[in-house]
């Protein structure tokens, strides 16, 4: 080979970065044909009337560019929605941004907010797009482990390690990966810890509405002195189970989401657009209390059938559609391993806990999702009970 045919070397700021383990499992679940409880994603039918809404303006239009910041309608029921569930309404022309799925509002919130040096808090186990994201931007994370098996923060290290550095803080309720949610003393203490600071919070809500308990349902936006200093991240992927259509959206003060929006015009500018009208048309008729209750059930199932029918640990959870279940009376091995035997000898794919830490961390839990349809959820437990 000659010099001009060998490949540029070249190294990306993310090279360090590898194939992520939802990839990865899900890949091993297809080659093995084995259930597929691991990326939370669900296989049950879309409500027909949003489809409806869907044909109808992918027939009619429109189908050019949406305004930078969303279709006003689609704005305006966002908003509806966040006043109704958190009696916190956002202005729809000055304080919401609608995006390319809510990794996308992760990613732009920490683009212009994230400098040089700038340390974020993150807790972790934790969404793996956050730490790479920080370290693009020049950041650098400062990860506070959850305490197992609660998942609860430990506010006196939340204190010792608040610096004049600090730039931001990352929270995540309702919790992917283990479901638990913030209870109002969580947030009463992080509003006492920044009330004196210019710190950010960055705050993942996208199962907003998968709280199991209505009385449970809290938000970052309803802490007058976390508001202000929040962008609140929301999914429609993960409200109505259209995960491939990458549509989620961002709440702010209007100084914050001003500098938001300028990041955004450049790394998307628009959104699809036919989608955005027709859920704007569809949110209206959104039976929020239906979908607790279809999540809460389907939850209740698993838990129950796991502690019945297998020797699993099950791990209730709170919200979102995932559940932990703990496996250290039936193994030693370390989490990959045994996920990995799982989905090759047993037939059902899962998420072991580990790749959620940025330290190494090998407690024998694996992570389950159960947006799935009752015959999927009951050949998972069917496999499971064999091991």
């Amino acid at each position: 080979m000659s010099d001009s045919d060998k490949p540029l070397s070249f190294s990306g700021n993310l090279s360090h970065v590898g194939e992520t383990i939802f990839s990865k499992m899900t890949a091993l679940a297809q080659k093995h044909k084995a259930v597929n409880l691991s990326q939370g994603f669900p296989d049950f039918p879309v409500d027909p009337a949003l489809i409806e809404r869907v044909h109808y303006y992918v027939d009619k239009g429109p189908h050019q560019y949406a305004p930078m910041a969303g279709h006003p309608a689609f704005r305006e029921e966002l908003c509806k929605l966040s006043d109704q569930e958190f009696n916190s309404p956002y202005n729809t022309e000055s304080e919401i941004c609608v995006t390319a799925g809510a990794t996308q509002a992760l990613g732009t919130a920490l683009a212009c907010a994230i400098r040089e040096g700038d340390e974020v808090i993150v807790f972790s186990p934790a969404y793996d797009s956050y730490f790479p994201m920080i370290e693009l931007y020049g950041g650098r994370p400062i990860t506070i482990k959850l305490q197992h098996p609660d998942y609860s923060v430990d506010w006196d290290q939340v204190k010792r390690l608040i610096s004049h550095r600090t730039k931001m803080i990352i929270i995540n309720s309702p919790h992917n990966p283990s479901g638990r949610t913030w209870k109002e003393e969580d947030y009463l203490q992080l509003q006492e810890l920044v009330s004196d600071s210019n710190i950010l919070i960055l705050a993942d809500e996208v199962y907003e509405h998968l709280v199991f308990d209505p009385k449970q349902k809290r938000s970052v936006r309803q802490f007058p002195d976390l508001r202000k200093r929040s962008f609140v991240v929301g999914s429609l992927g993960k409200t109505v189970h259209v995960t491939g259509w990458k549509i989620g959206y961002c709440l702010a003060p209007e100084n914050l989401m001003r500098e938001f929006k300028k990041v955004h015009q450049y790394f998307v500018f628009s959104i699809n657009h036919p989608l955005q009208w027709a859920l704007a048309d569809y949110l209206p008729r959104l039976d929020l209390a239906g979908l607790g209750k279809l999540f809460k059930e389907k939850h209740d199932w698993l838990l129950q059938n796991l502690q019945e029918r297998t020797r699993f640990k099950a791990l209730p959870s709170e919200g979102t559609y995932f559940m932990l279940i703990d496996y250290s009376d039936i193994s030693q091995e370390s989490e990959m391993a045994f996920a990995e035997r799982l989905t090759t000898e047993f037939g059902v794919a899962s998420i072991p806990l580990s790749p959620f830490y940025r330290d190494p961390v090998d407690h024998k839990v694996l992570r389950l999702c159960f947006a799935k349809d009752d015959q999927t959820l009951e050949k998972g437990v069917e496999a499971l009970s064999k091991v």
